[in-house]
């Protein structure tokens, strides 16, 4: 059977190093073909070698047995091959209408009729989002539903998902795999790329794996198990590294209380909510999506201003706090890691050396009033080596790293401005498996060296996983509170629902 969609021998490469090197890979009509490796696997470049975001360097892209040229997105759309990409390409001063129907000249201006028929489209999808909302005022779980909704709506006979259930409530992933069974029954073809190596295993046909751009190994889903593909994706078992020894896990006691929120109110996001973190410590935060968790976070670290009002109190170290900006936290030792890092967490034309210092600049961490060349080159040297960040040096630019390694630097920025608490929204979000646990390590250690750690994480095994104690925070407010050695999954996910 000739596949719908093939790279033949592709190769990329970026300033003479082979992101993606002679890797040959094929899609066929009406499958669901996961694509797994670590971050800098290759994988996010080869997809878009098939979707005409890059050019290969060497080697062929076929589609039905037939070589093509696909210089832009466009013609490949042209082509029928449309891409959903990890960090959302939605234009944010247009509704989610707009956006939608943006390549639709014809329907584009009339506003009414494409409300309307996005109304309808969006609810075909199961999707509850409001088609005349702006998409800067979405959160990031709407904002990748509107990215699948505009890829199904070109009718597509090739969708490529990079990461799209990562900023997913359990539900809205499950309307999102239903999705994908209602494609794949119409004869849509699907390339599947997903570091929850579960959904993979539940919703694909066919495996291949990548590893330092090079193809491993493709076989049939039956063939594997979670195992089998962390072993070919970074070459070695690592199932004692990521979350399956919880119950032997000894908490960190409690140290100093460096925070205190005391009634925090912030319109209709957070209601009377209090909360505390304690040096030493690592204080998981648990909760869907729309509780309330990132915007409470965001108060703290000023980066949201809370009621003016009855907006209740944040003590640092046990004296009243209230920051209209984030510098003069910064200042104070409160770092805030985003979860949305292409948007809110990097500068990505900058280079991974002008990121760092600007962290350090930021932080008053810099020994220098101006700016110091060989000062910055050694910081950034300091943080790839600490972070096992995949780049050729620290002239890179942030843009050409991938998902992973693009949020390791977020963090080397954030830890270099030497923090005394520090929260990390979403840390390993669209990271791969083995910087997980780089990061969880991290994250430990962190806390082991006296700084009060908040991790705020919408996946239940990271949070029992790192957690000296956990809070469940529900519609604005933080209702339950648990130690982290002694609950389990149910009892979360029931105080967070009910």
């Amino acid at each position: 059977m000739t596949p719908i969609l093939e790279l033949r021998n592709g190769t990329k490469e970026y300033r003479g190093v082979p992101a993606v090197q002679d890797v040959t890979f094929t899609l066929h009509r009406g499958e669901v073909h996961a694509l797994l490796g670590e971050n800098g696997a290759g994988k996010s470049t080869l997809t878009k070698m098939l979707a005409g975001v890059v050019q290969p360097t060497s080697g062929e892209v076929l589609i039905d047995g037939r070589p093509v040229d696909l210089p832009t997105p466009s013609e490949a759309l042209k082509r029928g091959i449309a891409m959903v990409y990890q960090e959302t390409s939605l234009v944010p001063s247009l509704t989610v209408a707009q956006n939608i129907y943006l390549t639709d000249k014809k329907r584009f201006h009339r506003l009414r009729g494409i409300y309307i028929a996005g109304q309808q489209f969006l609810q075909s999808l199961n999707f509850h989002v409001d088609p005349t909302a702006m998409v800067s005022a979405l959160g990031a779980g709407q904002k990748q539903m509107v990215e699948i909704a505009r890829a199904v709506h070109h009718n597509a006979q090739v969708i490529i998902f990079d990461e799209p259930t990562a900023t997913l409530t359990p539900e809205e992933k499950h309307q999102f795999f239903s999705l994908v069974a209602r494609l794949k029954s119409r004869g849509v073809s699907i390339v599947f790329i997903s570091h929850a190596l579960e959904e993979a295993l539940q919703i694909s046909d066919r495996i291949t794996v990548m590893r330092d751009g090079r193809h491993i190994v493709t076989d049939v889903t039956s063939a594997f198990d979670r195992e089998k593909i962390v072993r070919a994706m970074v070459g070695r078992s690592l199932s004692d590294e990521l979350y399956g020894r919880h119950g032997d896990r000894r908490t960190r006691p409690a140290g100093d209380k460096v925070l205190s929120v005391q009634n925090l109110s912030m319109g209709n996001a957070v209601r009377n909510t209090s909360f505390s973190a304690f040096a030493g410590q690592i204080t998981g935060v648990f909760g869907l999506i729309g509780s309330g968790r990132t915007e409470a976070a965001k108060v703290v670290a000023g980066v949201l201003k809370r009621d003016l009002f009855h907006g209740g109190q944040v003590r640092l170290d046990g004296r009243p706090v209230r920051y209209r900006v984030p510098r003069p936290a910064v200042r104070d030792g409160i770092i805030y890691v985003t979860e949305d890092r292409k948007i809110e967490g990097f500068f990505e034309t900058m280079s991974i050396a002008e990121n760092i210092y600007l962290g350090a600049m930021a932080g008053g961490r810099s020994r220098s009033a101006t700016v110091s060349m060989g000062e910055m080159r050694a910081l950034a040297r300091e943080w790839i080596e600490a972070l096992n960040v995949k780049a050729i040096n620290g002239d890179a630019r942030v843009i050409e790293l991938s998902g992973g390694n693009q949020q390791k630097i977020v963090v080397a920025k954030a830890l270099v401005q030497k923090p005394r608490l520090i929260i990390f929204d979403e840390p390993t979000r669209g990271v791969d498996v083995g910087a997980i646990a780089e990061i969880h390590q991290l994250i430990g250690r962190l806390a082991d060296d006296g700084i009060a750690v908040v991790v705020i994480s919408s996946y239940l095994p990271e949070i029992l996983q790192l957690s000296d104690r956990i809070l469940v925070c529900r519609q604005g407010r933080i209702v339950e509170e648990f130690d982290g050695g002694r609950t389990d999954e149910e009892t979360i996910m029931y105080a967070a629902v009910h």
